[in-house]
This record gives structure tokens, C-alpha cells and sequence, in this order.
């Protein structure tokens, strides 16, 4: 059986080091939170890899961008609405710019949704696995 903390939506999150590094607790506690609220997950629940990048290895359109630009992946199985979707990019942004000061233009938010078949989970393929919560959502 997943348990509800192997099988929670995974969190990648980049950054240039010098900026991410030092907000790196609060965009995780931000980045679990909206996750909580928009997928009905617990709080004390979160999986998540920060890549502080150097600068070099970041690129982007600096006339779009500051350098405080942030990209948030989330990888999650499909089958949530789109309005809990969008809630949960809502969300990430929202709380990402309350708890840091980082500018809503500088936090990119991006959800792949694939199918369960696709995951291998605690050593089974996530089809197979009985969740003890839904996904439809």
C-alpha cells in the first residue's frame, strides 16, 4: 500500500544559489503548504529537491527576469481537476511572494501530470499500489 508520504507530489525547485540558499526554508514551507491546501494533503507531509544553480547554468531573459527568479516543478499523477491546479499555482506564488518578497513575475510554477503506470513507487509501479487517498481532487 503508498503511503500518503511516498506518494505525495514531488517538488523540484531552482534557483541562482545566491538567492535560493537563503530562502530555501521558507519557499519549502510555502511550496508544502499550498501543496497541503490544494491537494488535501497534511501539513507534515512534503518531498522536495532544491538546485541552487550558479549563475553560469541559469539562464534566462534578464530584461523578464530578476535574479531572483525561481522555477517550482511539480511532478504529481494526473486525474486533479484543472481548477485545483490552478489553485495550487495560485497558491505556490501567493505564499512564495509573502514569505520572501520575491515578485510574482519572478516565480514560475510548473505541474506534469503523469499516469500512475509511470511511477515506480517503494518498489511497485504506482498502478498497482492501493493509495490511501484520492486523486480526484
Amino acid at each position: 500500500m503508498c503511503s500518503k508520504e511516498s506518494c505525495m507530489p514531488q517538488a523540484k525547485i531552482y534557483g541562482i544559489r545566491e538567492n535560493l540558499i537563503p530562502n530555501r526554508q521558507a519557499i519549502s514551507d510555502a511550496v508544502n503548504e499550498a501543496i497541503s491546501v490544494a491537494f488535501k494533503f497534511p501539513p507534515e507531509r512534503r518531498l522536495q529537491r532544491f538546485f541552487p544553480m550558479d549563475r553560469a547554468d541559469f539562464i534566462y531573459p534578464p530584461h523578464e527576469r530578476s535574479e531572483r527568479f525561481t522555477i517550482v516543478e511539480i511532478e504529481t499523477f494526473e486525474g486533479r481537476s484543472v481548477e485545483t491546479l490552478k489553485e495550487v499555482v495560485q497558491q505556490i506564488v501567493q505564499r512564495i511572494h509573502e514569505s520572501t518578497g520575491i515578485e510574482r513575475r519572478d516565480i514560475d510554477v510548473i505541474i506534469t501530470q503523469q499516469p500512475r503506470h509511470a511511477w515506480g513507487l517503494m518498489g511497485e509501479a504506482g498502478d498497482e499500489i492501493n493509495l490511501s487517498y484520492s486523486v480526484k481532487v
